[in-house]
């Protein structure tokens, strides 16, 4: 059954602005497809064609069949043979090996940001403080905006480190990881979880902590990572068909 259509697409591409020179059409139906999979209004086993997707975000087939092409190489979406394209299903050993080298690299920069180098971002680092080190109560309630958060603090962690390679390798990784995690964040107590996780490790960073920041990083992603090899089909229908109610309230 097809989802390319309904769902999610009242915003059509003819209604934003013309693309700027570093910004194709093609680059506007790939970011809207990527968010699509990632927020579940598509999901794997959706089956499309380049026509209705066309019809969906007002552009020829030219960009959309670009974009598509690219959410090909990158793991998303396969062409079937004379009836369109499918969402692939998820690659569970590949987000395994994502996620060790996620540790990896957010291990060096938590490493990092628990000595006196001048590269390091400390006014990132009081930004964090902000969110996360709040009274219990003061915690927002909201999964999808933690969610967010999440991300936001952990590529906020590398960036801080001062190392713009890492922190490009480290938001490509997050990129491909994105609508796992945020399957995390549709159980609420996850939520807990995750502020008061982010806490400690924050705590560890500002004391300059090192061995201890580097520990509760690794026991967070490592708990992250478990969740993920729960996930089934059925989870990621429940998340759609959550995420399409709050849609509509």
């Amino acid at each position: 059954m097809s989802r390319a259509r309904g769902e999610g697409g009242a915003m059509t591409l003819a209604m934003r602005t013309q693309p700027s020179v570093h910004r194709t059409r093609a680059d506007d139906v790939y970011a809207l497809l990527k968010r699509d999979i990632a927020e579940f209004r598509l999901v794997p086993g959706d089956r499309f064609t380049e026509g209705e997707l066309s019809e969906r975000l007002g552009v020829s087939r030219t960009p959309v069949r670009q974009a598509l092409i690219r959410l090909q190489q990158e793991g998303f979406v396969e062409v079937l043979f004379r009836s369109g394209w499918r969402v692939l299903p998820f690659d569970f050993e590949q987000f395994e090996a994502l996620y060790d080298l996620r540790r990896v690299l957010e291990s060096e920069a938590v490493r990092r940001l628990c000595t006196a180098s001048p590269r390091i971002d400390r006014r990132a680092l009081d930004e964090l403080a902000a969110i996360w080190l709040v009274a219990p109560g003061d915690r927002c309630a909201d999964m999808a905006q933690v969610g967010a958060w999440d991300e936001a603090f952990h590529c906020t962690l590398v960036a801080a480190a001062g190392n713009s390679e890492m922190t490009r390798v480290h938001r490509e990784l997050t990129d491909r990881i994105r609508i796992i995690r945020r399957l995390d964040f549709t159980k609420r107590p996850r939520v807990e979880a995750t502020y008061d996780e982010h806490a400690r490790i924050l705590r560890a960073i500002l004391a300059q902590r090192g061995d201890e920041a580097c520990r509760l990083l690794g026991a967070h992603i490592a708990s992250s990572q478990a969740e993920v090899r729960k996930i089934t089909l059925h989870e990621i229908y429940l998340a759609r068909h959550a995420h399409l109610q709050g849609r509509a309230a």
